[in-house]
């Protein structure tokens, strides 16, 4: 009788060379900027594509659950909402055949349809990342020289409110019915410029003792001119904070408007909390020491840098990994 079921096990299993294959091929889209595709620094500093990108480790942990599933790995470094939807990143656009990033996922999801089983969409940080003067260089960042622009913060805000909408649309659209869509709002890099004027700070402490025979009261108005330290999250620091509550509650609202679901990372950055715990070895505010935890803005070696290292990857995955289906 053994060998009668196992024969009948074996001829079930061969079958003939019509039938249809027990499984069949499903895909992982992620879309967005350079927090898709893994942008860290090298040892040199230099900013590279690597593995190690939250959808790199959230694919990982799709994958163990389910062997067939490919990841379709299609963002790039740089882009921001106009040149996701128009192109005319010069690296970028040699990736898209079809002319521009938003293109290209539609014809890819409207040939494999209900095969795709997720996109994730990282998009809008971009429009942004150019609005804090004096960052962008490779010399020694200086806290004179360092402030939000307006114009461009504007500009930004104007182009997220206009464009991401149109970008979900067509998302949605171009999408299976049974495919789940989950677009991320962002952390705060910039909390890391209120390191910088712990510096200021003392050096001004320091010429205040040194002039220690001058003048109490022209010593007092030199000290009160200076910025302290603990200013600074009410200062620039704080600017931050505003423009990227701004930014997170747009993307939230046009995300969730076309019925797409929303992985809000800035949670797992506590980005809202200025609390130093008690128990604190850098006394820093939660919100700073994540930001220095999670990515390589307060690494002095290879930063400051913006993007997420591994660890700050992982914890996004999680938060995507929290809204899944």
């Amino acid at each position: 009788m053994a060998a009668v079921a196992a024969a009948v096990v074996v001829a079930g299993c061969s079958g003939g060379g019509d039938e249809e294959p027990t499984t069949t091929q499903s895909f992982y889209l992620s879309l967005g900027d350079s927090l898709t595709v893994g942008v860290q620094p090298d040892e040199d500093g230099q900013a590279q594509e690597t593995a190690e990108g939250y959808t790199d480790v959230l694919y990982r942990e799709l994958k163990d659950a389910d062997s067939t599933l490919q990841h379709e790995r299609m963002g790039c470094g740089g882009e921001d909402t106009t040149t996701f939807i128009e192109g005319g990143i010069a690296n970028c656009d040699t990736r898209y055949e079809a002319g521009s990033q938003l293109e290209q996922a539609e014809e890819f999801l409207r040939e494999h349809g209900d095969q795709v089983d997720l996109v994730t969409l990282t998009i809008g940080g971009n429009n942004f990342t150019n609005c804090v003067d004096g960052v962008g260089g490779q010399d020694e960042l200086d806290i004179e020289d360092i402030g939000v622009n307006e114009e461009c913060v504007a500009d930004g805000l104007e182009r997220l409110e206009t464009e991401v909408p149109l970008i979900a649309e067509r998302l949605t659209e171009a999408a299976g019915p049974d495919t789940q869509i989950i677009a991320m709002t962002y952390y705060n890099p910039f909390l890391a410029l209120a390191l910088l004027e712990e510096p200021e700070a003392e050096a001004t402490e320091d010429e205040d003792e040194a002039s220690e025979d001058a003048a109490a009261e022209e010593g007092a108005e030199e000290s009160a001119e200076a910025v302290p330290a603990e200013d600074a999250d009410e200062g620039l620091a704080a600017r931050t904070v505003e423009i990227l509550s701004e930014v997170n509650d747009s993307l939230t609202a046009s995300y969730e408007a076309a019925g797409i679901d929303v992985a809000d990372v800035d949670t797992v950055f506590d980005g809202a909390n200025t609390e130093v715990p008690a128990d604190s070895d850098t006394q820093m505010p939660v919100n700073l020491q994540q930001i220095c935890n999670l990515t390589w803005m307060c690494n002095v070696a290879q930063g400051p840098d913006i993007h997420t290292n591994l660890a700050g990857a992982q914890a996004i995955a999680e938060v995507f990994s929290g809204e899944l289906r």
